[in-house]
């Protein structure tokens, strides 16, 4: 609304969704929405299943459907009329230009999940976390409610696997095709803007070039991983993009992780970025959704000037090394996340595995550890791994309450520059919106 691409995520949001609607639906928007849906019976199915209108007294929250290879009826009319919720919300009453995010790792839920984003007339997909090479021609076939699918990789795989979506097959009626949106890549070094481009087929509209202070994964670095005496990755030159031969690419670029300030917006302009891409700001201002009490717990760490992000290497099942931000009572407490039984229930960041030719299981480092080594998985990457897909839900006030009364923990992720967000807390001590974060960084000429 202030002529800026607002994304929104795609990640998880199924949970969302459901969640919100198991909570009463608070001002009717997840219904309106749905209301918007292009085929009402599959919504009126959505909002039966998960709707409360008194909300849930505190009981536990009922599953969902878990992402696989062959997902249930249920599984993809919630996840594709997740995505249309979502963006159908962020796009209402105006005509300024949405966004969607997701995650490559999350491959079996990509091609539902992006055509209720299309359906809802979501304007730009952005991906990263992997290489999605196969994106740009999966946004193709949809935009022409064509069979769209992705190759998933599953550990040990004999055989290709893939996950297909039927856009025909699951309307089941006549839907117009939805309109292609533009498709940005999300890469931390030239080599891959340069591979993706090469190729009509993998080509993308443009690249978010993402440093390693971003926040949320980061790209591990270059070689082998050394860390320091934190425990945190150190990176080094290898691992900051030549954003020279990223324009030479041709294709426009944002610049991310750190571009949190003016001077850093003109800098960017001044090497030929189009822009820049801002986390840790928006998700500190007064509409992120963040739980009230956790934004609160922020900011005043932030000016008393305690607030510490550390790069952990070991937090996400993926692998990757994920920014966490240093709070008491959430994960990032070492007894808080000793104290949790280990429990995978959203199963979001389930590798696939092959049990025999064609039998695919899922497991993840994160779920129990008997579990996890009964599967097959190796004992060597359990030792600290964090259930993600529980924390983030809660960080926005949907964690889950267990049968047993235990309730999720929060895990706070930020950005590791936060000289933007000092910045703007000086001029608004009290808080700042999202509009007051653009106008901040618009100011070019400070």
């Amino acid at each position: 609304m202030t002529g800026q691409l607002g994304v929104v995520s795609g990640t998880a949001i199924d949970a969302v969704i459901a969640r919100r609607l198991q909570e009463g639906d608070v001002g009717g928007h997840v219904r309106r929405a749905l209301a918007a849906f292009p085929v009402s019976e599959i919504a009126q199915r959505v909002e039966a299943k998960y709707f409360r209108p008194e909300g849930r007294h505190g009981d536990p929250f009922i599953p969902i459907p878990k992402l696989s290879l062959r997902p249930s009826k249920d599984a993809l009319e919630l996840w594709v009329c997740s995505n249309f919720v979502e963006v159908w919300l962020a796009k209402e009453g105006h005509d300024g230009l949405i966004g969607v995010n997701f995650l490559e790792k999350i491959q079996m839920a990509t091609p539902s999940a992006a055509y209720g984003a299309m359906l809802a007339g979501v304007d730009y997909v952005l991906m990263g976390a992997g290489i999605p090479a196969e994106i740009p021609n999966l946004l193709n076939l949809l935009s022409e409610n064509k069979p769209a699918s992705l190759n998933v990789h599953v550990d040990g795989g004999t055989e290709p696997y893939k996950e297909i979506f039927y856009p025909k097959t699951f309307t089941g009626i006549a839907v117009s095709p939805p309109r292609r949106p533009k498709f940005l890549a999300i890469v931390s070094a030239h080599v891959l803007a340069t591979y993706l481009a090469k190729d009509l087929v993998t080509r993308p509209d443009g690249f978010i070039v993402e440093g390693f202070t971003a926040g949320g994964h980061n790209a591990p670095p270059r070689g082998t991983m050394i860390l320091d005496n934190d425990g945190q990755p150190i990176f080094g030159p290898r691992d900051i993009a030549d954003v020279a031969k990223v324009a030479m690419v041709g294709l426009p670029f944002w610049l991310a992780g750190g571009q949190a300030t003016p001077r850093q917006v003109r800098t960017a302009l001044e090497v030929g970025a189009a822009g820049v891409q801002v986390g840790t700001i928006f998700s500190l201002a007064e509409e992120s959704g963040l739980e009230p009490s956790l934004r609160q717990q922020l900011m005043d760490n932030l000016e008393s000037g305690e607030l510490v992000v550390r790069t952990d290497p070991l937090a996400s099942p993926t692998g990757f090394p994920f920014k966490v931000a240093t709070l008491p009572d959430t994960l990032s407490d070492k007894e808080v996340y000793e104290a949790r039984p280990r429990l995978c229930d959203l199963g979001y960041l389930r590798v696939p595995y092959e049990r025999s030719p064609g039998v695919v299981g899922y497991r993840c480092p994160s779920e129990p550890s008997h579990v996890y080594i009964r599967k097959g998985g190796d004992e060597a990457q359990l030792a600290d791994r964090k259930c993600l897909c529980n924390a983030l839900m809660s960080n926005i006030g949907l964690g889950q309450t267990r049968a047993d009364g235990y309730v999720e923990p929060p895990l706070i992720t930020l950005g590791a520059d936060l000289g933007g967000a000092r910045e703007l807390l000086k001029t608004h001590p009290d808080g700042w919106s999202a509009a007051a974060a653009v106008d901040y960084l618009l100011n070019v000429g400070s």
